[in-house]
């Protein structure tokens, strides 16, 4: 027969029991529901929408040459030493967990090296500034001059065609250290067949996500409580934007050209996010389809990076 002393234990060990599954069950509800609201959000289509669009603008593309030549043969060597001096023995360690499935499940895994060491090559130094131009030319290109006023100057030379000019804000890091140690701590998820490489790309596509829109915030004036409250309304979007972006990185040599691609998308999901917000929504209702878009400005990237010194550049 059991004493006072047991009994109480057993309710206290029960009740800890109950409320760990309580809690289990509503963190995977909510997982669920940020899964189901980004698939639903459509986000997750910005980044394939960004390479259709911006192949289909060559004015866009062109100054971004000499940028993606360097890019690719960087990736092409690390791409080819990773998988001459790593692959196999990451063959033997996952054989360990997951037999003979071990030769397939370490491709995404040097794949996953090989951009952590491409963008602190690339990323940060070659690209910083093209993505800032890039992002700011195609937000001009949707009719949101204005927006991008705020952190750079812009002149017209007639007709449609615009001038960009030098930062007004300082411009942004596009080399994130915290994104890149979260990127090599999670690697060793992929050791876990299939679903460790699933939940890879999720936490670091939801971590990673907002970052695309820096820019974006920074037009915008937001500040940290602000970006929060934004992010936190759209954290499924940001979910299925980032996740996409993250598994695009994956695909090899190529890897560079999406990162210009996602930027692109990034710019065309804000062109959207701002269009709606400045929606008049009887106007909406009177059409039926909301406004009409607007014909895009004729917009060309500078075929050099503007440094804070040099004078105005051919947009």
């Amino acid at each position: 027969m059991s004493s006072p002393q047991t009994r109480k234990r057993t309710q206290k060990l029960d009740a800890s029991k109950e409320k760990v599954t309580e809690i289990a069950k509503h963190q995977v509800q909510e997982v669920g529901c940020t899964i189901q609201e980004g698939i639903g959000s459509g986000a997750w289509f910005y980044p394939l929408l960004g390479a259709s669009y911006l192949t289909s603008h060559p004015s866009l593309i062109k100054p971004l040459v000499p940028a993606l030549g360097k890019g690719i043969l960087l990736s092409v060597a690390t791409v080819a030493a990773l998988f001459m001096f790593t692959y196999l023995p990451q063959v033997a360690v996952l054989s360990i967990v997951s037999g003979p499935l071990a030769f397939i499940l370490a491709i995404p895994l040097v794949l996953s090296e090989a951009f952590v060491i491409l963008l602190f090559l690339t990323r940060g130094f070659l690209m910083g500034q093209l993505s800032i131009d890039l992002f700011d030319a195609v937000m001009v290109q949707k009719g949101h001059q204005v927006l991008v006023e705020h952190g750079r100057q812009i002149s017209s030379t007639g007709g449609k065609a615009r001038q960009l000019g030098s930062l007004v804000a300082k411009p942004l890091s596009g080399f994130s250290v915290d994104n890149l140690v979260r990127y090599v701590l999670t690697l060793p998820l992929n050791f876990v067949p299939v679903v460790g490489t699933a939940f890879f790309l999720g936490y670091n596509g939801l971590k990673a996500g907002p970052s695309f829109h820096n820019r974006y915030f920074q037009l915008k004036g937001f500040d940290m409580d602000q970006r929060q409250d934004f992010i936190r309304k759209r954290r499924g979007s940001y979910l299925a934007f980032g996740t996409m972006a993250t598994a695009l990185n994956l695909i090899p040599v190529v890897s560079i050209m999406m990162t210009f691609t996602t930027v692109t998308g990034a710019a065309l999901w804000a062109a959207d996010l701002e269009s709606k917000s400045k929606a008049d929504p009887w106007k909406q209702l009177k059409n039926g389809s909301g406004e009409r878009q607007q014909d895009e400005i004729e917009t060309e990237l500078p075929t050099a990076v503007p440094s804070d010194h040099e004078p105005k550049k051919e947009l």
